[in-house]
């Protein structure tokens, strides 16, 4: 985990952001960040390219199929049971 460190703020408003968290964040010099406020806090992000959105969907459409398999043979086995209750 990274240590909190303080950092001038320059002229023009730049400040850098340390080679660790570059480094564990994979930025770049000439990658685009967003910065935003909330809660009196600034906040610096690496935005999310297409290729990791892209693996995103991917992955929750696969968990998605294998749920809806799991509930199908769930349903199977619950309806032999089913034959087998009493009728009361």
């Amino acid at each position: 985990m990274f240590q909190s460190e303080e950092r001038k703020v320059g002229e023009r408003g730049q400040v850098t952001i340390p080679k660790e968290l570059r480094e564990k964040l994979d930025i770049h010099g000439g990658d685009e960040v967003i910065i935003h406020e909330e809660d009196g806090k600034i906040t610096i992000e690496k935005p999310v390219s297409r290729d990791e959105l892209a693996e995103g969907y991917r992955q929750y459409a696969e968990s998605s199929e294998a749920l809806a398999e799991e509930m199908a043979d769930v349903s199977r086995e619950a309806d032999q049971y089913h034959d087998d209750a009493p009728d009361w």
